[in-house]
């Protein structure tokens, strides 16, 4: 893919990087694949490894249907209007496996009052309806109909959507979602016959620094629970980044 920057960075990775008082930024690399895969260099005011508390898990896992069998079913979500008050509790699981989960979500709630970490796979959110905007660690981006938002496991993240109609379409997969290597030339360009090419992908546009203190929910998912962690900084209190999150457009 291509390189993307907000805020100040230093030159070279890895080095001191000084706020305005002397005292050390905090590099965060952030990936799905450790050093192997795509990756993000963050920078923050505050560790992030910071935390204030821990709460006890709550249960946050699909019941599956055993001896189902080869049924033909359809599944018709056309006229389905609300599935939940808030984004985790409207998530209605409609097929799972151990490679994906493909879920409707349709909350009451237009906004998220705490973040929300899906330590367990990458997802992708199709805006079916709905306007709004999505802030994470790595920025904010504007998100509308029509959008393919991909959001790499372990970044931290919340909604906020305008008044009207709301259907989203999420789809978590355990492995890294990528560009397939058909599409990709050797150095990593997008080919002639891919689906979507880069100016399809749009990337953060505003950074958000804020290293207020008080008590911030981040709601984190593993192993069949949602882990709920408080944090004392909020957790897009950041610097600088590299590309790592993006939202596709593939119709106007």
């Amino acid at each position: 893919m291509y390189y993307h920057r907000l805020g100040n960075i230093p030159h070279k990775r890895h080095t001191q990087f000084r706020q305005p008082d002397g005292s050390l930024y905090k590099e965060e690399l952030v990936s799905s694949e450790g050093f192997s895969g795509i990756y993000s260099n963050l920078y923050h005011i505050n560790a992030p490894t910071r935390i204030k508390a821990l709460k006890d898990p709550i249960p946050y896992a699909p019941k599956r249907t055993e001896q189902y069998g080869l049924r033909q079913t359809h599944l018709n979500t056309s006229k389905v209007t609300s599935t939940g008050e808030d984004f985790l509790s409207a998530r209605k699981v409609l097929l799972t496996n151990t490679d994906c989960s493909i879920s409707i979500c349709s909350p009451k709630k237009r906004k998220m009052d705490y973040f929300y970490k899906n330590a367990e796979g990458d997802e992708v959110i199709y805006i079916h309806d709905g306007k709004g905007k999505l802030i994470s660690s790595l920025g904010v981006i504007e998100i509308q109909k029509g959008d393919y938002v991909v959001i790499p496991r372990t970044i931290i993240y919340k909604l906020e959507f305008e008044d009207g109609p709301l259907r989203l379409l999420i789809v978590e997969s355990a492995s890294p979602v990528e560009t397939p290597n058909r599409y990709r030339s050797d150095l990593g360009q997008l080919l002639e016959h891919a689906p979507y090419c880069e100016r399809d992908i749009r990337p953060p546009a505003e950074l958000i620094t804020d290293s207020n203190k008080g008590e911030f929910l981040v709601q984190i998912k593993k192993l069949g629970h949602l882990h709920p962690y408080i944090y004392d900084y909020q957790s897009v209190g950041h610097r600088g980044l590299g590309w790592f999150f993006v939202a596709l457009r593939f119709f106007d």
